[in-house]
């Protein structure tokens, strides 16, 4: 007969491990770096110049004195100096060493410290932290710039009713010239919007790395789903109303590469990825060259000229003044400072100094000349590759091949990490 008893057939429930405190803040404070680096024009629209100097410094002391203990602490030593970076470390030793025969010495120094501030960053946010907390990390960053992109174009438009200018600057008399402005309040009568960051073309860049890695999460079935779909409609909703015509192309690209690297991971064998790989390299040169054939009519139909708004006019002067210096060019500076003798007044675009070649690597062979455009190519294709084959192919760390894929593994990202050894941290949760 079956017997009653008050002993338990199994162990008791537990309540699941919890992270510690400081594991909650370091990623806290992570959040806050990654919001300064993507929002970094709002910083600048907020307290100027000057201020975000500082709120820069006061971020990398803080990286420094979070990251130097624990890397000092750690045995053995958590840096694999071989999986370093060292395509984009020489980048950075690069522009740092143009300064000696830069044109514009002051701007060079200035900017080459935002760059290794920035690559420090990097570097710390890489090594503490696994790939499944930066992604969200990114995502609660990206939120609080949507938020906030949101509440000051709400503000803009239901109380201040009018285009708000950056704290700092004076408006010259009367007649102000609409890219001045910090917010134009078109939220609700319609046109572009800036968002936080005051320009439409950043936002809608943000937006789609936020959709990105809203939709990676969501696919891995992180907590919260309902509110990351939320998320994603703000996203795409801000991504069409900032009208990037240079996004909407990337958005296209990314749509076509995530159906890609999804066939891909279907792909029963070698033979049939190599005639994926031929299907999408065809279709991608199809598609190429009726968008050089018909780039009027889509042109005309994103609102934008047949010389891309100026852009040819502007590519010209810059190659032409960077054939002056080929090899090395004439000094980094990533903006260009306006300020400057030789850049005040050079290229105008609606009355302001522009302050970059609208084109990454027209610019790089501006600052840096070949030597900095075959750096930086190098570092593109190493990424491409990388991230390109982390997506495709299966976790493997041993003999087994038969692992599950990951959506995680679908954000672009280098497969090397700098960091040889993470068994010392807390449990993490999804």
């Amino acid at each position: 007969m079956v017997q009653h008893s008050r002993q338990q057939a199994a162990a008791p429930p537990t309540a699941p491990e919890r992270e510690s405190t400081g594991r909650l803040m370091l990623r806290a404070y992570v959040i806050v770096v990654l919001i300064v680096a993507f929002g970094h024009s709002a910083v600048y629209n907020l307290v100027g110049m000057t201020g975000s100097i500082i709120v820069l410094a006061v971020l990398t002391l803080g990286t420094l004195g979070i990251w130097v203990p624990a890397i000092s602490r750690a045995r053995p030593w958590p840096l694999e100096w071989r999986r370093l970076p060292w395509a984009i470390l020489g980048y950075c030793a690069l522009a740092l060493v143009s300064v000696t025969w830069s044109h514009w010495p002051l701007a060079t120094l200035l900017t080459g410290l935002l760059l290794l501030s920035l690559t420090l960053h990097a570097l710390f946010i890489a090594h503490m932290l696994s790939w499944r907390e930066l992604l969200r990390a990114m995502a609660s960053s990206l939120k609080w710039l949507l938020g906030l992109s949101v509440a000051i174009e709400l503000w803009v438009a239901l109380v201040v009713r009018h285009p708000i200018l950056p704290f700092f600057f004076d408006a010259p008399g009367d007649e102000v010239n609409a890219h001045w402005y910090w917010v134009r309040g078109n939220l609700i009568e319609g046109g572009r919007i800036q968002g936080i960051v005051g320009n439409s073309n950043m936002l809608a860049a943000l937006c789609l790395v936020a959709i990105i890695v809203f939709g990676v999460l969501f696919a891995a079935r992180v907590r919260w789903r309902t509110t990351l779909a939320l998320w994603t409609l703000v996203a795409a909703y801000f991504l069409v109303r900032a009208a990037s015509a240079t996004i909407y192309a990337a958005a296209i690209a990314v749509a076509i590469t995530l159906v890609v690297a999804l066939l891909m991971r279907r792909a029963p064998g070698p033979g049939a990825r190599t005639r994926l790989y031929v299907v999408a390299l065809g279709g991608t040169a199809v598609l190429a060259a009726a968008a050089i054939v018909f780039r009027g009519p889509i042109l005309e139909r994103l609102g934008r000229t047949g010389d891309l708004t100026g852009r040819f006019e502007i590519w010209q002067q810059v190659l032409e003044r960077a054939a002056t210096s080929p090899v090395f060019g004439l000094g980094f500076s990533t903006p260009w400072i306006p300020s400057e003798p030789e850049i005040h007044g050079w290229i105008v675009d609606h009355g302001i100094t522009v302050f970059h070649a609208h084109n990454m690597w027209i610019d790089v062979l501006f600052q840096l000349g070949w030597v900095g455009v075959v750096l930086m190519a190098f570092i593109w294709a190493s990424l491409l590759w990388r991230s390109w084959f982390f997506a495709v192919d299966r976790p493997r760390w041993d003999l087994r091949g038969d692992r599950p894929f990951s959506p995680l593994t679908l954000a672009p990202r280098s497969s090397r990490s700098c960091c040889s050894c993470r068994a010392s941290r807390s449990p993490r949760r999804s």
